[in-house]
């Protein structure tokens, strides 16, 4: 069976100032996620499913799937903020939506077989996609608890324009991941990747050490752990009391693999990402894409 590709799309950018995800950036006003979806294919994905917003189902109906009628398998689902367990509701004054575990869940319905993860508006790259693929194309029928996260090379996710945060992770002999430690500002120091530490000092970061981008591979048992511990972290009152509490992808993965229920290979891959965060970002990527273009790696026109 052909894996999907799961694209969260629900956020709207409000730093970047609007729907970045519908922003056109390749030469023919392809999306950032056009590019990804047009790797997956390449990398052997058979079904491509969103979650967004229901507020802009239509806009995104218009805009992006009416591209790839014929061509691709293509589903939506939608997160919302009172999508919740039986028992539960929505904490007066909430509006943050509960975050990117949360989005996961709502692909219960949809999603039958093994999936990739991934930021919609993160440029991954074909290598990674590959990577991905071939992990999931090569789990035995009705694999269980055999999950992957793409490491990129910390030195393929810097930014030219200051620092960026990053989970840095740690793997056993195995390249099972044991660890992620957020590292919230990383940047060149005369030459050398460096991250501050907890007491303020800079230390330097190995070129190569693998960092996450949000990008896992699951098999669909991991919607019942998410479903369940989603319970847990709603029954504190910690989480209802923080109004920006959010069930995010780590938290989840983190529990599994400490506890021993699932193990979470570490791909290494040569792919070099890059996104737009900020609006100031957006000619950089635009020129990135087009020289992608003009090395022959995307055609002129995707779809």
């Amino acid at each position: 069976m052909k894996p999907t590709l799961f694209l969260l799309a629900a956020g709207m950018g409000s730093r970047y100032g609007g729907l970045k995800q519908l922003d056109g950036l390749g030469p023919n006003g392809e999306t950032i996620m056009d590019y990804s979806i047009y790797d997956a294919i390449q990398a052997g994905f058979g079904k491509i499913i969103w979650v967004i917003r229901k507020d802009f189902e239509e806009q995104f109906r218009t805009q992006i799937l009416s591209k790839y009628e014929g061509k691709v398998q293509c589903e939506l689902c939608f997160q919302a903020l009172d999508a919740l367990p039986a028992g539960f509701s929505v904490p007066e004054g909430r509006v943050k939506p509960w975050g990117t575990n949360h989005a996961v869940l709502m692909g219960k319905e949809v999603i039958k077989e093994p999936f990739c993860v991934i930021n919609c508006d993160d440029f991954y790259g074909r290598d990674a996609f590959m990577q991905i693929g071939k992990f999931l194309s090569n789990l035995p029928e009705g694999a269980k608890n055999q999950y992957a996260m793409v490491g990129f090379r910390v030195c393929n996710t810097l930014s030219e324009n200051g620092s960026v945060a990053r989970g840095v992770c740690a793997y056993n002999d195995k390249r099972h991941l044991t660890d992620v430690v957020e590292r919230t500002e990383i940047l060149r120091i005369d030459g050398v990747i460096s991250y501050k530490d907890e007491q303020g000092e800079w230390q330097p970061l190995e070129e190569n050490v693998p960092v996450s981008m949000n990008m896992w591979g699951f098999t669909p048992d991991y919607f019942e752990h998410s479903e369940a511990y989603f319970r847990e972290f709603l029954s504190d009152p910690k989480n209802m009391e923080n109004l920006k509490a959010e069930f995010f992808i780590p938290l989840m993965v983190n529990k599994l693999i400490t506890e021993g229920t699932a193990t979470c290979e570490v791909l290494d891959t040569t792919s070099k990402w890059f996104g737009v965060t900020y609006a100031a970002d957006r000619d950089a990527t635009v020129a990135r894409i087009q020289k992608l273009v003009d090395d022959g790696v995307y055609p002129n026109k995707l779809f």
